[in-house]
């Protein structure tokens, strides 16, 4: 499992999210997702720690705390969800029509 970082400052790195994290546990490992186009940081993260009880103990530290000028939001992240491939089967296109 892992936690959420949201509303990160533009400016941070892996490092210093690390570093955040590492007061409460051993952190495993930092992911920082990039635009495409710019390479910018997102403004999100992922976190991911030795224990259950290392995750909630940064969750209750963490969440609303102010850093780097802006407060975050800390929580277990959710799984990533299977988004298919361009849409699916949506509204049966090419399939079968009700024909009477």
């Amino acid at each position: 499992m892992s936690v959420y970082v949201g509303n990160l400052s533009y400016d941070v790195t892996e490092e210093s999210l690390n570093a955040v994290f590492a007061e409460y546990g051993s952190v495993k490992r930092v992911q920082l997702p990039t635009d495409r186009e710019t390479g910018r940081v997102r403004g999100f993260g992922f976190v991911e720690m030795s224990s259950e009880a290392e995750e909630e103990a940064a969750i209750q530290a963490l969440d609303g705390a102010e850093w780097m000028g802006r407060d975050l939001k800390v929580n277990k992240a959710k799984p990533k969800e299977d988004r298919g491939s361009f849409g699916g089967n949506r509204g049966n296109y090419g399939g079968s029509r009700n024909r009477y």
